[in-house]
């Protein structure tokens, strides 16, 4: 209000200029304009969302699903009612999130809701494609779907508590020799392909194709064909078994 700069700011108040620059920026409007009880309630949000107690742990889960299920629930309900009474709680988005994974593997959760995920900005079937250049599993040759010729791997990830971690694993499919390898920063596609060139490239005169699910971490997949010159296929959705499995079906 007083139109001073920035530096005349972080001196009366006792910060670095820098300081006060990053808070302007963090909590101004969409227009740039800064108002002291706007950024004030944008910082408690902010504490809340990132807060250590709010993890989407199975009790968590569990108490998302009976308000779904049993009360008919909106994810800002549940949210909103679990803030005022103090109980352990993911935000709102993060429950759409959930509601979304749930729906990607066959689940009903989303049927619970009004709109039903439609009015969303991210809707269940969203069609984008997320990983560029796939090849269908359709096009994997008949010797490798009936286990008849070796040098086929089926890839996936296995990932740790609270998506800390993970562990790479390999399965050839006519021996069944298996190869894995731990992850320690989890599902970050850059490292997954670091990862499976490592492992494969021993291997190198002897392997055909490697198939996967269509899950972000093997986005990379371009670099894994090029660097080991292996057939890089996808499998469709339909082709999982279970509600909640990542295995490829034989």
């Amino acid at each position: 209000k007083r139109e001073v700069s920035k530096t005349e700011i972080a001196q009366e108040l006792g910060f670095h200029k820098s300081t006060i620059g990053r808070e302007v920026k963090r909590n101004s409007s969409k227009r740039g304009k800064y108002q002291a009880e706007k950024a004030h309630t944008y910082a408690q949000e902010r504490k809340e969302r990132f807060a250590n107690q709010r993890k989407f742990t199975k009790t968590v889960e569990q108490r998302v699903r009976n308000y779904l299920e049993q009360e008919q629930w909106s994810p800002e309900q549940i949210a909103g009612y679990c803030r005022k009474e103090g109980i352990e709680m993911v935000s709102t988005e993060r429950i759409y999130q959930y509601i979304r994974e749930d729906k990607s593997y066959g689940g009903e959760l989303y049927k619970h809701l009004r709109h039903k995920l439609k009015h969303r900005k991210h809707p269940v079937n969203d069609s984008k494609v997320r990983i560029k250049d796939r090849v269908s599993i359709e096009q994997r040759p008949e010797k490798a779907n009936n286990r008849e010729e070796f040098g086929h791997f089926e890839m996936d990830l296995v990932i740790g508590k609270d998506n800390k971690g993970a562990i790479l694993t390999l399965t050839e499919r006519k021996s069944r020799h298996f190869i894995c390898r731990y992850l320690p920063k989890g599902k970050v596609a850059k490292h997954v392909a670091e990862a499976v060139i490592d492992e494969l490239l021993p291997y190198k005169e002897h392997v055909r194709s490697i198939t996967t699910d269509n899950g972000t971490e093997f986005a990379e997949h371009k670099v894994i064909a090029k660097k080991t010159q292996y057939q890089y296929l996808f499998c469709p959705p339909l082709l999982f078994v279970g509600k909640r499995s990542n295995r490829i079906q034989s």
